[in-house]
């Protein structure tokens, strides 16, 4: 196993780059379930559990740990991609070797010590590795469920992670707080519980999704925590391209307050 080395000035540099980068990347980031997450990360360390789907994933939970619930994060990652970028350990990744139940024994320990005081956070990708977002079931191993059963302080929280590109250039993120799931000794009963606890909560934002499809109010649960600044750039020059393509005899379309397009 491979511990964290957590440094506070690289941690405060880092997490401020993947800010930067979540923030010029994606046009809007929706979080439902803030104000709960972080009221429980007040009353006692919370063991995150989320769907790995994207290579954004490890900068996204450090925003989220480091801006967003303000807390002391931590994360479990496959030790082959640790060694790879070893930068991950200055941040709170811890590696395990997925294929060695003596590593896996030992991550759970250091788990479950990091887990001692409200203010910290371990995460946790229970699939192991990258995964397509609508695959059902999400195929968690035991581990966390292991980690929850004897990390006895932690509360257990669901979290759904979902990549959006829709109408618009940037693609938007979406994130879900579920409620905490109880710790069960039965690891096995425990794994799937934990499994079923993060489905639910991508179905959360797949159903809010298709509700602003259809021109509902989908998203009245979520709350909208950066949204970038729109450029007068682009619709200038598509205004100018409609006006230079259109074919003769075709009139302008009508806009808003009585004016006609370019």
């Amino acid at each position: 196993m491979i511990p964290a080395r957590k440094g506070r000035w690289f941690n405060a540099w880092f997490s401020g780059h993947a800010r930067g980068k979540i923030h010029g990347t994606f046009s809007e980031v929706w979080i439902h379930g803030l104000a709960e997450a972080r009221a429980l990360a007040a009353e006692a360390p919370l063991l995150l559990l989320a769907n790995h789907t994207s290579w954004w994933d490890p900068l996204v939970i450090l925003h989220l740990s480091q801006h967003v619930l303000e807390v002391d994060g931590h994360a479990m990652m496959d030790a082959k991609n640790l060694r790879r970028l070893p930068f991950f350990a200055k941040v709170g990744a811890f590696g395990v070797d997925l294929e060695s139940p003596a590593d896996g024994a030992a991550a759970i320990k250091y788990a479950v010590k990091l887990l001692d005081r409200p203010g910290r956070a371990v995460w946790v990708f229970p699939q192991g590795r990258e995964r397509p977002a609508g695959e059902r079931p999400l195929g968690f191993r035991p581990g966390a469920a292991e980690i929850a059963r004897v990390a006895r302080r932690a509360r257990v929280v669901p979290v759904g992670l979902r990549y959006e590109l829709g109408a618009e250039e940037q693609p938007k993120l979406y994130v879900s707080f579920g409620a905490p799931v109880a710790a069960l000794r039965d690891a096995v009963t425990g794994r799937r519980v934990q499994e079923q606890a993060v489905e639910a909560e991508l179905d959360r934002i797949h159903e809010a999704l298709c509700a602003v499809a259809d021109g509902g109010e989908g998203l009245a649960a979520f709350a909208r925590v950066h949204r970038a600044k729109e450029s007068a750039v682009g619709p200038l020059l598509e205004r100018l391209l409609a006006h230079w393509t259109r074919p003769p005899g075709v009139p302008r379309p009508q806009l808003p307050g009585g004016g006609r397009g370019g």
